[in-house]
């Protein structure tokens, strides 16, 4: 099982923590470091967070969240081997002719590293603040992948959709990657099924052993019906509850079936942090 410090960027805000964190992750083994997003926290949030019990999101307004493609280029060179990924990034509000430009120059410039970890959102209050309609926001999600895909795939692209349109373009360069791959998050029906449509990994918000073990069947039963091989997609999980036995709950993840742990940075934040995350690798990373 592969390991990923997700959330890198929450605990590595500033820029020294981030190259260290990075650096850090990558000498103890880790495979990947994640940045996530929010543009804007608003002051009202009436939206119902889908991973708490009680719908809050865990972050007060001034919560550091920089932009994960800036923050995952700034690192990139500070740990070359690590696979670099965005947990999640909101693909709606995006603009996805200037999006497939900036994933394909990190790609490009990072020696074909990245992985696209995408979401269509849960807080209406950011679409209306961003400007972009918060209906049919899952329909403009795959259509902006097609758009973005069919620019990478080579000069001379053109596309004609609903919600992006243009004719015959290059957009260079393009990826190292001959495919970026492309991770759906999400525990919804949608979701499930996105995944099992569009994506190369799976990355849902749960992280009990028994609902996640249902999640993942979900979506390999979903990938069957769309006449995939469920085990194209590979499984994301979040190691958040299996902090309390850590060795005991990476066992219990593999178990399931999954194929990379996602540990929160979070975790490692603050005073003492960086000292936290080094005794976590050499207790449970290495033992993979």
């Amino acid at each position: 099982m592969k390991w990923g410090l997700a959330f890198a960027s929450s605990a590595g805000t500033e820029p020294d923590t981030a190259l260290e964190i990075c650096r850090i992750a990558e000498q103890l083994g880790f495979e990947s470091v994640w940045g996530g997003e929010h543009v804007i926290l608003p002051d009202v949030i009436d939206s119902k967070y889908p991973y708490t019990a009680d719908g809050k999101i865990p972050a007060e307004p001034d919560t550091l969240i920089p932009d994960p493609l800036i923050w995952l280029a700034y690192v990139a060179a500070a740990a070359p081997s690590l696979r670099l990924g965005t947990c999640i990034l909101i693909l709606p509000q995006r603009n996805p002719v200037v999006l497939a430009k900036e994933i394909a120059t990190l790609d490009r410039l990072s020696g074909g590293r990245v992985e696209l970890g995408i979401g269509v959102g849960w807080l209406q209050e950011e679409f209306d603040a961003i400007g972009v309609p918060w209906e049919r926001r899952g329909a403009r999600n795959d259509e902006y992948l097609a758009a973005m895909q069919a620019l990478w795939a080579g000069p001379h692209a053109e596309f004609h959709g609903e919600f992006v349109d243009f004719p015959r373009v290059t957009c260079s360069p393009r990826p190292t990657q001959a495919h970026i791959p492309i991770v759906v998050g999400g525990d919804t029906t949608a979701a499930i099924n996105r995944a099992a449509r569009l994506a190369d990994g799976y990355f849902p918000g749960e992280g009990q052993p028994d609902r996640l073990a249902a999640l993942i069947t979900r979506v390999r039963q979903a990938a069957q019906d769309h006449g995939r091989d469920p085990n194209s997609i590979a499984i994301n999980a979040m190691f958040g509850a299996q902090m309390a036995d850590p060795v005991r709950g990476a066992e219990q993840l593999a178990e399931i079936g999954v194929d990379r742990a996602m540990v929160p940075a979070f975790f490692f934040a603050g005073p003492g942090g960086l000292d936290r995350l080094r005794a976590f690798g050499e207790q449970v990373v290495s033992l993979r």
